[in-house]
């Protein structure tokens, strides 16, 4: 942000705070890692270690971007003390069993607090055919807006009660898993109009510049 702002910081917690709860609804113990840049100040730093810390959750900064895995280490430290203690008490959301459209509601309405789920003409019948043809255990993978838990990318925070909607669905049968495609979004990665390989490139040393 270029500034200092407490505040700001503050306020992007409940977003922290949905995840941490998700997490916790696995069965897993969790840390929080810091991602640290120079323009971060102690202050906002200390903003999210108190916000973590009344969740009951360490937040570690993490300095890898500029000391690349020398800055890691303390957050690595507790990962190995946490597998170490053993307390795991991993488990899914949902059963095998349950049938693929029911895996999706339960993904949307669990972890991205969805009020409804709805599906376009077709979705359901399509799912039902999959189970017929045996696809019926495998996982489920929600595809939609990073920017937000629901399909809004202007929804910023940790909304509830909005509608998530199914527009279509694919299978992977290879891979696996069924892809449940949620309002508009590209799955094929776009790039910027200026892309950052545009400006990366060796110095006359065979040094790499450009990276950031």
């Amino acid at each position: 942000m270029g500034s200092e702002d407490i505040s700001a910081v503050t306020r992007g917690c409940a977003n922290l705070g949905r995840h941490i709860e998700n997490l916790r609804g696995f069965g897993l113990p969790l840390v929080v890692a810091l991602n640290h840049f120079n323009g971060d100040t102690a202050a906002e730093i200390a903003a999210l270690q108190d916000y973590c810390a009344r969740h009951g959750v360490i937040a570690i900064p993490c300095h890898h971007w500029a000391q690349g895995g020398a800055g890691a280490e303390d957050l690595a430290r507790h990962v190995v003390a946490l597998v170490d203690e053993d307390k795991a008490d991993f488990h899914t959301l949902y059963p095998d069993s349950m049938p693929l459209w029911q895996k999706i509601e339960t993904i949307c309405t669990r972890v991205h607090r969805a009020a409804h789920v709805e599906a376009l003409p077709g979705i359901r019948a399509q799912l039902e055919a999959w189970e017929s043809e045996g696809y019926g255990q495998l996982p489920v993978c929600i595809a939609k807006t990073q920017y937000s838990f629901s399909t809004d990318p202007d929804l910023r925070g940790a909304p509830e009660g909005h509608v998530i909607p199914v527009r279509e669905v694919r299978l992977n049968a290879g891979a696996g898993f069924v892809v449940a495609i949620c309002g508009q979004i590209m799955t094929m990665p776009g790039l910027p109009r200026h892309p950052a390989a545009e400006t990366i490139g060796l110095n006359d040393l065979g040094q790499i510049e450009g990276l950031f």
